[in-house]
């Protein structure tokens, strides 16, 4: 009756609808009784609902996950003050750039010997601090190792993102001369950006008392959470018009307001506790849902999940060593591992790569499941190795 009395499309959407509502109240539980991070938890539900039909093809529910994933990069970038960057050692910042040329060195050296996609050079040293800001619940924000690893991971994810916009641009069905001008787009944005950035710095140095014009320190209309929505939102119009990459730009939306408005102390945390509550949960749960489990029955398709699964965290433990006097081995090891859940930005670098035909639906479906392997894998291993000599005592 029910299913009559309403078209086809809008009864999926329904269904999808019921399946976020249960993930949303039951993954917290479920994460604690199997041990395992709430992200990793909803991609798996995620994974579920799909294979036993709950999940249909809707572009709402992709209009809707891709709104959680850019909140996610936004909440992301709110970890970053920038202000540390130029108050950064000379040497600290000579070793981060040196770490991660070498991450792309290596890389390069083995997919050329390996006669692998060229794709593989940005997918295997690919960074993101969406699942490493989660990191500083655990561990709280005057960790010595998981505050660099955040430092590096953000310079490491805007190279990231810069190659693969200009990836994607390359991989588009267009010609050179719109290649070069997606290019022109992508350096003018950043020149943009970091004139903003400065003009902002002169601007509230002039006038201090606008910041608490624009976030005051008690409001009723809630003007924090506005003015940061207003300028996220203005972001992606931005971005959309210039073609470029959104995830770039809700990151620096949110880089912006924790350089200049850190003295909202609760403002990151009313943000987060909405995003990681609602709007987050629904991108992993849709990356769930583009999981093929049929294909975790081929052995090829595994074989190519651990492969890349040990490439990946093997070269960020060779990488790290560049630390090793700086952090000594234990925390150098959980530095390493700290990188190596990229799941954002390794799910946007294996859909790239499958919509340009450079990979194959199974090597998508590998990445797929490399990216919820490695969110499981190092956050459970970042927490073993953590609370180990606690525990021997």
């Amino acid at each position: 009756m029910l299913h009559n009395a309403i078209d086809a499309q809008a009864f999926i959407d329904l269904k999808i609808l019921l399946v976020i509502a249960c993930v949303l109240l039951l993954s917290p539980y479920i994460a604690k009784l199997l041990k395992l991070p709430v992200s990793a938890t909803e991609i798996i539900l995620g994974a579920l609902a799909a294979f036993f039909g709950f999940v249909g093809k809707s572009e709402n529910f992709h209009l809707l996950a891709n709104v959680g994933f850019y909140f996610l990069m936004f909440i992301a970038g709110m970890e970053v003050n920038l202000r540390l960057f130029f108050t950064m050692q000379k040497s600290l910042f000579r070793r981060s750039i040196f770490y991660i040329s070498l991450l792309y060195l290596i890389s390069f050296i083995a997919v050329s010997a390996y006669g692998l996609s060229l794709i593989f050079v940005i997918i295997l040293p690919v960074m993101s601090v969406g699942l490493l800001s989660i990191l500083f619940k655990d561990f709280g924000k005057h960790c010595e190792w998981l505050n660099l690893a955040m430092l590096v991971a953000t310079l490491a994810e805007v190279v990231s993102i810069i190659l693969l916009t200009i990836t994607g641009a390359f991989l588009q069905d267009t010609t050179l001369f719109d290649v070069g001008l997606n290019l022109l787009y992508l350096f003018a944005f950043l020149v943009f950006c970091l004139f903003g950035f400065k003009i902002s710095g002169i601007l509230f140095w002039w006038y201090p008392n606008l910041r608490l014009v624009l976030m005051p320190w008690q409001d009723k209309n809630e003007k924090d959470i506005r003015f940061c929505m207003a300028i996220l939102i203005l972001v992606i119009i931005t971005m959309i018009l210039a073609h470029l990459e959104i995830a770039l730009g809700a990151f620096i939306a949110g880089s912006f307001i924790a350089t200049f408005f850190n003295h909202k102390k609760d403002l990151e945390e009313k943000l987060a506790g909405f995003g990681y509550g609602f709007l987050i949960p629904i991108f992993f749960i849709y990356i769930g849902s583009t999981l093929n489990l049929h294909s975790l029955l081929e052995l090829d398709m595994l074989e190519d999940a651990l492969y890349l699964l040990l490439a990946m965290i093997g070269l960020r433990l060779v990488c790290a060593l560049v630390f090793l006097k700086k952090l000594e081995l234990k925390n150098t090891i959980l530095f390493a591992l700290s990188h190596s859940m990229p799941l954002t930005l390794l799910i946007a670098t294996a859909t790239l790569g499958f919509n340009a035909k450079v990979i194959d639906f199974e090597l998508y479906s590998a990445l797929i499941l490399t990216a919820l392997l490695e969110a499981v894998f190092a956050m459970s291993l970042i927490k073993f190795i953590a609370n180990f000599k606690k525990a021997t005592n």
